[in-house]
């Protein structure tokens, strides 16, 4: 596991796309923190890294989000709203655990957690005490 501390949320975003170009296509990456903690931060910085150029929001109310530039794809899930994991199942929820091309990314991953796989990436973020902007970042996984 890695750790990396960040002071504000323009180090996180940037951390993210340089982060991009290790996760090759067809993987999963998973995004574990409390609201506030930077997880969509990241993703708009990791969509940038991969050359998308669209504005990059939580899809907390549409649950996925698709962006396209040239060949690679992103599909951006936020699980939040769901109470079940089949209710992801039902959003077509296996496609995007085994995307045929693209990079998946799962904010609030816990909601489906009976299908995670050793071969996704994990990050988790936590607030640091006493350091509102800073933000502590472990990884795990393939990356």
């Amino acid at each position: 596991m890695t750790e990396h501390i960040f002071s504000s949320a323009a180090d996180t975003q940037k951390f993210g796309q340089n982060f991009a170009p290790k996760i090759p296509d067809k993987s999963v990456v998973a995004l574990i923190g409390e609201l506030g903690t930077g997880k969509t931060t990241f993703t708009q910085g990791f969509a940038k890294g991969i050359g998308i150029e669209d504005h990059v929001i939580s899809p907390t109310f549409k649950l996925v989000s698709e962006y396209n530039c040239n060949d690679q794809i992103l599909y951006h899930i936020d699980c939040y709203r769901l109470n079940t994991p089949e209710e992801f199942l039902n959003i077509d929820g296996e496609h995007y655990l085994n995307p045929p091309k693209g990079i998946t990314i799962i904010e609030w991953p816990e909601r489906i957690e009976l299908y995670w796989s050793n071969d996704w990436t994990y990050i988790y973020f936590h607030h640091i005490p006493d350091k509102p902007n800073s933000r502590l970042i472990k990884i795990s996984g393939k990356f």
